[in-house]
């Protein structure tokens, strides 16, 4: 009987599996299906490489530059900020703090974690906006830094929380091994633990950066929506989610401007899905 319940819940997990990865399949065979129809009226290279976006003219101009520039800065800007808090927050958690403060701190992240984007970006508006345009004396808050400094604060409790445990995976005769030699607990830190969970902190800043890549209500509300090319982080820039949310509901269906759409949908599910793999190696690494 223990041997057939086994049998079963192999097999559950096993087409659960299956079905996973059957579901992105057809995802990403829908998308494109509907992308790639763009194409047959503007080249691939104009589509990625253009500098203008205005798909309602005469003719239409599906130039997505703007759109990927602006994702990257914001994406940039929140991994400068995100990254060294994050793993720093871990470090702290993982070897410094008492017992019940890490707990504390480990609940308190995982509630972050939960908080919906719509919300933050929400209390990003009538906090962070106000303050950037003040601070730096802009005609308007809503700026590329304004969603960077919002998508590190989305983006740490992932940080902070895969590698807290990648460091306490670490085994613990690597500390006593290093006490033993004489390290202090900062050198054991810096020189024993943070190499050997390596690994796990870049699979942790991999998939923050992918959190921040695929957020879209959060940059939607306070980065301007300005589809132009962005010269510094002050100014007003559009993400590729952003476009996406802010136009399907005005497209015409089947027309250019959807096609165009889905053909950005493609190019973030080529980023998502190369960011995922990157972070997969990683961990798996590790676990070797």
């Amino acid at each position: 009987m223990r041997k057939l319940k086994e049998f079963i819940v192999e097999k559950l997990i096993l087409i659960c599996g299956l079905a996973s990865i059957f579901f992105v399949a057809l995802i990403f065979l829908f998308l494109l299906k509907e992308g790639l129809a763009v194409f047959k009226t503007v080249s691939l290279f104009k589509f990625l490489f253009g500098k203008s976006w205005y798909p309602i003219s005469e003719p239409a101009q599906l130039g997505i530059l703007p759109l990927i520039l602006g994702s990257l800065l914001i994406t940039v800007g929140a991994a400068i900020i995100s990254i060294p808090i994050g793993v720093g927050c871990a470090i702290y958690i993982a070897e410094i703090a008492p017992l019940k403060i890490k707990e504390t701190l480990k609940a308190g992240i995982e509630l972050l974690a939960a908080i919906p984007s719509v919300v933050l970006g929400f209390i990003g508006m009538v906090t962070l906006v106000p303050l950037v345009k003040n601070l730096f004396n802009l005609p308007t808050g809503l700026t590329a830094l304004s969603g960077s400094i919002m998508l590190a604060f989305m983006a740490m409790p992932t940080i902070v929380s895969i590698a807290e445990d990648a460091l306490y995976s670490v085994p613990k005769t690597y500390k006593e091994g290093a006490f033993a030699l004489g390290a202090t607990h900062w050198q054991t830190i810096w020189r024993v633990m943070l190499p050997a969970a390596s690994s796990g902190i870049l699979a942790a800043v991999m998939l923050g950066i992918g959190r921040v890549i695929g957020e879209t209500m959060a940059v939607m509300m306070i980065t301007g929506n300005a589809a132009v090319i962005p010269h510094t982080i002050l100014a007003p820039v559009r993400t590729l989610t952003a476009t996406i949310a802010a136009e399907m509901g005005e497209a015409v269906v089947g027309s250019e401007h959807y096609f165009a759409l889905f053909a950005i949908g493609i190019v973030l599910f080529v980023i998502s899905f190369a960011i995922n793999v990157t972070a997969d190696s990683f961990l798996h690494k590790r676990q070797q």
